[in-house]
């Protein structure tokens, strides 16, 4: 079957994969905490293969996934395969959420309600810039899943100080969208409109300076709930 392997970070491409699926028996360690418990596991095994990988991008796709979820049916596996495809997306929130994004690692909070409090709070940054970042291409999603509706104007006002003279230096998305908004904030983040495109630290980084600097708007404005 094929099967789509995209990475927000590199292009989408097709794989034609082969999919087996059964089970396994692996024998438990002696040593603790496994003692007490049945000399062996049993479960399921997906292996995922692909018969050759393109020039120049290594070793061909092999994938053998444990999982204690049912594998019986072609749609239990598919359904183990594409659980597993989350992995790198969720490194990438990982990624953003320390040192390449909102560095958490550096505060000095001791006690763990407040840690949590933290890892909640930079969980919904993370999880806004990588949508940013889905959406620097093109996005039919509204800029509405990351600021509020009442900050849009702000934000075309922010838009308009970023844009140069070429037509390259210009928003080209429609406004409102999500893919104008990550516009703006990689270009806060320091894109400068050529080159490769802008990645989640630069697009972390923009959303912080977004987020400033709609708020520093509204307050010229007026709002009322700044």
């Amino acid at each position: 079957m094929a099967l789509d392997f995209p990475s927000f970070i590199a292009s989408a491409r097709t794989a034609t994969v082969t999919v087996k699926a059964g089970t396994v028996t692996l024998q438990r360690p002696k040593s603790p905490p496994n003692r007490g418990e049945p000399p062996t596991l049993t479960l399921g095994l997906v292996e995922v293969r692909k018969a050759a990988a393109p020039k120049g991008a290594g070793k061909p796709l092999l994938w053998h996934l444990l999982t204690t979820l049912p594998v019986a049916t072609l749609a239990e596996a598919e359904d183990v395969v594409r659980l597993y495809r989350l992995r790198w997306r969720i490194e990438e929130v990982f990624r953003i959420m320390k040192r390449d994004g909102l560095d958490i690692e550096s505060s000095q909070l001791e006690t763990a309600s407040r840690l949590f409090n933290l890892a909640a709070f930079a969980l919904v940054a993370a999880a806004r810039t990588i949508q940013l970042v889905d959406a620097r291409d093109g996005s039919a999603r509204p800029a509405t899943d990351v600021i509020a509706q009442e900050e849009i104007e702000a934000a075309a006002a922010i838009s308009t100080t970023l844009e140069g003279a070429t037509p390259r230096q210009k928003n080209p998305h429609e406004k409102g969208s999500l893919a104008w908004l990550s516009w703006i904030a990689a270009r806060l983040g320091g894109w400068n409109c050529y080159y490769k495109p802008p990645g989640p630290k630069t697009m972390a980084r923009g959303l912080e300076h977004l987020i400033d600097r709609i708020a520093g708007y509204r307050l010229a404005a007026g709002s009322p709930n700044v």
